[in-house]
Order: C-alpha cells, then sequence, then structure tokens
C-alpha cells in the first residue's frame, strides 16, 4: 500500500510538472518567438498575435466561425498569453493548483472545441489527454505539490487556510 501511494505521488508529480513545462514552453515560444511553433517575426514582442494562427488557419469544424472571429483580438491574446504564463507557473511552483487545473482543463478544452472533429481520430486528440491529466491534478488525494513544489508552504498562508478554493 505504501510502495503504491510513493508512485502515485511521482506519477502525479511528473504530470504536474510536465504539464506546466508545456504551458510555460509554450508562452515562452509564442512571446519570443524561439523556432518552434512560432517564428521570431511572428513573436507576440515582435508584434505577432499568439493566437491568430491557430485560430485563423487552425480550427476546422463546426464552431470554426466563432473561433475565427476571435482571431487577432488583443483581449484574446492577452487572456491566452496569461492563461499559459499562469498555468504553467503555477503548476511549476505546485501553488494554486485547484485554480490551475480547472483553467488548464477550460483552456484545453476549447481548443479541443476548437478542432472538432480532430485529425487523427474522430473524438480524442492530446487536448482529451491534457484535460484528464488537469482535472486528475485538481482532484487527486495525492497532494503532489506538497512532495516537490511550494504546495506546503502555499496551504499555509492564512488567505488560502480561509478559503479552499485558493489551494
Amino acid at each position: 500500500m505504501y510502495m503504491q501511494y510513493i508512485s502515485d505521488v511521482y506519477f502525479w508529480t511528473a504530470a504536474r510538472l510536465v504539464m506546466g513545462f508545456i504551458f510555460l514552453w509554450a508562452f515562452f515560444d509564442k512571446l519570443f518567438g524561439l523556432g518552434f511553433a512560432t517564428t521570431s517575426a511572428q513573436a507576440w514582442i515582435n508584434g505577432g498575435s499568439p493566437t491568430q494562427g491557430f485560430l485563423k488557419m487552425g480550427v476546422t469544424g463546426p464552431f470554426s466561425g466563432f473561433f475565427h472571429q476571435l482571431s487577432g483580438s488583443i483581449i484574446v491574446d492577452c487572456l491566452f498569453m496569461v492563461g499559459l504564463l499562469m498555468i504553467g507557473t503555477t503548476l511549476i511552483l505546485g501553488v494554486a493548483l485547484k485554480i490551475s487545473s480547472f483553467a488548464g482543463a477550460v483552456l484545453v478544452f476549447l481548443m479541443w472545441v476548437a478542432l472538432l472533429v480532430p485529425k487523427n481520430n474522430p473524438i480524442f486528440d492530446e487536448h482529451i489527454v491534457y484535460l484528464i491529466i488537469f482535472l486528475g491534478l485538481g482532484s487527486s488525494t495525492i497532494r503532489s505539490e506538497d512532495y516537490f513544489g511550494l504546495g506546503k508552504w502555499w496551504k499555509s498562508l492564512k488567505i488560502v487556510r480561509d478559503n479552499s478554493f485558493l489551494e
């Protein structure tokens, strides 16, 4: 039983850190144009829109008209970038895991909806896998943030103790 608990801790800690890195990497790539998903010329700091490429050219399916209208909006760009930064940072640090897991789940669900029907499978793609991981992180009794992160310190703060949704 104890060994199972230890393996669960390692699993959820690794899942939390990997998801945090994925979101932080996406933020920095879109901000600076590191040449992976975003070229330097398309970087946000160079006047590019971090959402325009995906929302204008990548979106398919029944909701494409709605998502195309969001393309290039400064408000959508700011919300998306703040979301990537905050979700990635809180996951890496192990703080506000309930909020960041919920926000991450909402973000990847919206991305999945924007891509209906996924190209490689009629129902599931990596966004659904990410969604499941986010839901697991937000509801896990393992508390991976306590083992490799600032979770114990974060939860000791009075404001967090008084408002459990901030855990």
